[in-house]
């Protein structure tokens, strides 16, 4: 498809995926939401792409929904609603299983739906200087429903009930010592350190590897801890069976450098 609220760009197996609607703040709408779900499922498809940036153009990552989209979800009945909750679930959903890693580089805002698309991400990289953080949903009479799933997972219920019932903005240090964010980095460094990021495991990293560690981290959620050793043992039998695995092995074995 045709993109007007982002840009698409694949080199050295990095896909870029930017939110570009810098004078809205990167504020999501219906289109915004499209337009991601087919950036990422291309990402997934393409068998050139390794790894997956998501970033943003302007002074923000993403400031949540667009006022304009706000009004019009507004009128909406139910069966509307649900269907558009639907598309971002399954944006967040896609986001959260791709079978490849997803760094977020976040400068600026990063505020309700814009945090949800963070905390989705495998890996966050935060501008010390300006990202900041929130689920300010409860602010005007919504919830962050969707995303909840995933942010207990990422940093645990007592941290996730107090960001979301407070609705408080926090700022990278914060984020980065309740879990949210994984690095923190200069302003100027920030392109730099997530290209860096990329590039490294382009260049180390398995990606039938890392594909399965993600089904695996997706799945095992909700098991008995039986069910989840025995998915997990079953997985790591299959694994080994993989021509990654194989190629990786020998060339341990040999103490020969191997080319992922």
């Amino acid at each position: 498809m045709d993109f007007t609220r982002i840009k698409y760009q694949v080199e050295k197996r990095i896909c870029s995926i930017t939110l570009s609607r810098p004078e809205k703040h990167n504020a999501l709408d219906d289109r915004m939401i499209t337009e991601m779900s087919s950036a990422f499922l291309a990402a997934q498809k393409d068998s050139e792409v390794k790894v997956v940036l998501l970033k943003a153009e302007g002074e923000s990552f993403c400031s949540g929904a667009d006022l304009a989209y706000l009004q019009q979800i507004a009128q909406y009945d139910f069966q509307q609603n649900q269907q558009d909750s639907n598309n971002l679930m399954k944006l967040f959903q896609q986001i959260y299983t791709l079978r490849k890693p997803v760094i977020a580089i976040v400068h600026g805002a990063a505020l309700a739906g814009g945090c949800g698309l963070a905390t989705v991400c495998d890996i966050v990289l935060a501008s010390r200087e300006t990202a900041k953080f929130g689920y300010t949903e409860v602010k005007i009479g919504f919830i962050p429903a969707i995303v909840m799933v995933f942010l207990v997972r990422r940093i645990g219920e007592a941290r996730a009930r107090e960001l979301t019932l407070r609705g408080n903005i926090i700022k990278a240090e914060e984020a980065y010592q309740i879990g949210l964010v994984n690095h923190v980095v200069g302003e100027t460094e920030l392109e730099e350190a997530g290209q860096r990021l990329a590039e490294d495991i382009v260049k180390n990293c398995s990606g039938a590897s890392m594909g399965l560690i993600k089904e695996l981290l997706a799945r095992i959620h909700g098991m008995s801890t039986s069910d989840a050793l025995d998915y997990a043992s079953n997985l790591n039998a299959l694994t080994r069976m993989t021509e990654d695995c194989k190629r990786g092995v020998e060339a341990f074995l040999k103490k020969e450098p191997i080319k992922w």
